[in-house]
């Protein structure tokens, strides 16, 4: 009798561990929204730039479950509230496959984000899912509201009579990605900070480049103790999969985003907003 009490209650506390997880990964974790700040020693980075702050969102996919407007306001207060000198998105605003979505328009998760402010500036690149949507609709939508959508294109931004070039590259999925041409349009020793949406291109960043911020893989969305992160979107597994990534003096940060896609679950990969302080090494 004793052994089949302790059989039944061994039983019993699998099931509820099996439960609790499933409530954790399927309806806690997903709804979760953190704040990860991360600090970059830049090879080249000014002095005078030290301790710029760059908040990076990537993968929102509004429509996806838990990211409706009220959790858009709360992306926007909770990135506002850490005064960042520079904002970027870093695409996939929409969700294209999954369950439990549904559509929201461009436009109106560009009115969710209209508020999002910092003294550089707002900017973003589109990723896979707003190209299979319509990236052109998307793309009108973000500068409707003062959000500059920079694919393949380059900028100049100055603080304390300082100056980098923050380049945007296109979403190497859907779309010519023309890194050479567009890095050729930094001036001859120009200090360059890369966005765009998949971090797969990292290889591929030129000397000037002093570091690459992306999004894209999820951080896989399920990182299991032991096994690791089981399904990352990227030709290079969990290389490339999430967080700061320094190989052979070049340096690279993916966010492991906000919204879901395919299944509705993160677990041990909380919904985040990156926040990262840059300083000269």
């Amino acid at each position: 009798m004793h052994m089949k009490r302790v059989t039944r209650a061994l039983k019993l506390l699998i099931i509820l561990t099996v439960i609790a997880l499933g409530v954790w990964a399927f309806i806690i974790e997903p709804n979760k929204l953190v704040v990860h700040p991360e600090s970059i020693a830049l090879p080249g980075w000014p002095t005078k730039l030290n301790g710029l702050k760059v908040a990076a969102l990537g993968d929102i996919h509004a429509g996806s479950l838990f990211i409706n407007d009220a959790k858009l306001r709360e992306i926007v207060e909770l990135t506002n509230s850490q005064h960042p000198d520079l904002i970027v998105l870093l695409g996939d605003f929409m969700v294209q496959n999954g369950i439990f979505k549904w559509e929201v328009a461009p436009e109106k998760i560009a009115t969710g984000l209209k508020d999002l402010k910092a003294p550089l500036g707002v900017y973003a690149v589109l990723g896979n899912h707003d190209w299979w949507f319509n990236g052109d609709q998307v793309r009108s939508a973000l500068e409707s509201v003062g959000i500059k959508v920079i694919d393949n294109q380059v900028t100049q931004l100055t603080r304390d009579h300082d100056s980098f070039w923050l380049v945007g590259l296109a979403d190497s999925w859907t779309q010519e990605q023309k890194i050479k041409e567009t890095f050729a349009k930094v001036p001859a020793g120009g200090r360059v900070i890369a966005i765009t949406h998949n971090p797969d291109v990292f290889l591929q960043m030129p000397a000037n480049c002093l570091l690459l911020i992306a999004a894209h893989t999820h951080g896989g969305q399920v990182n299991l103790p032991y096994f690791g992160r089981l399904v990352v979107p990227s030709n290079y597994g969990q290389r490339f999969a999430a967080g700061k990534i320094d190989e052979d003096g070049k340096q690279l940060f993916v966010t492991t985003g906000i919204g879901t896609s395919i299944v509705p679950v993160r677990f041990r990969v909380p919904a985040e907003i990156a926040v990262l302080t840059l300083n000269s090494k």
